[in-house]
């Protein structure tokens, strides 16, 4: 497995993701989690966090996952955000968590790529608010290819 503090540096060092204060929270072989703090630049016109700011954690929750399923793989793989969609199920409000996980195993997205060159695959995130209310869903379909 990719070692969690260089995954979480590696994440963290986006441009955006550093300039919105995202922070990567976990980073394992079972899934990846971001927070998106409270902060008042962060909010919209209703008080509430910001739908891009939203989605920005949500993706970088996804490429937490990503990162932790495939290791020590990834100094040989390029993995790019294909596809993402986000549903948003109740005013964001507070520090927002975000958790990601794969939809299938890490072993069987490898077997794909070792037999096709490349693979899609989907990473469902869900996004909660401090009190744990669910705010937000996205799925992220991501290409991964070999270098």
């Amino acid at each position: 497995m990719l070692d969690a503090d260089v995954a979480k540096q590696m994440l963290g060092s986006l441009p955006l993701v550093a300039h919105l204060g995202v922070e990567i929270a976990d980073v394992t072989a079972e899934g990846g989690a971001a927070q998106l703090p409270d902060r008042d630049h962060l909010k919209n016109h209703l008080g509430t966090q910001h739908a891009g700011a939203l989605f920005t954690v949500g993706e970088a929750a996804s490429g937490a996952a990503v990162l932790g399923a495939f290791g020590e793989a990834m100094g040989a793989l390029t993995p790019v955000a294909k596809t993402a969609r986000i549903d948003y199920r109740k005013p964001a409000r507070g520090l927002i968590t975000a958790t990601a996980s794969l939809t299938e195993s890490a072993e069987d997205v490898m077997t794909r790529l070792q037999q096709n060159g490349k693979a899609v695959f989907e990473v469902r995130v869900a996004l909660h608010d401090a009190a744990g209310l669910l705010v937000a869903e996205m799925q992220v379909d991501w290409h991964l290819r070999k270098n």
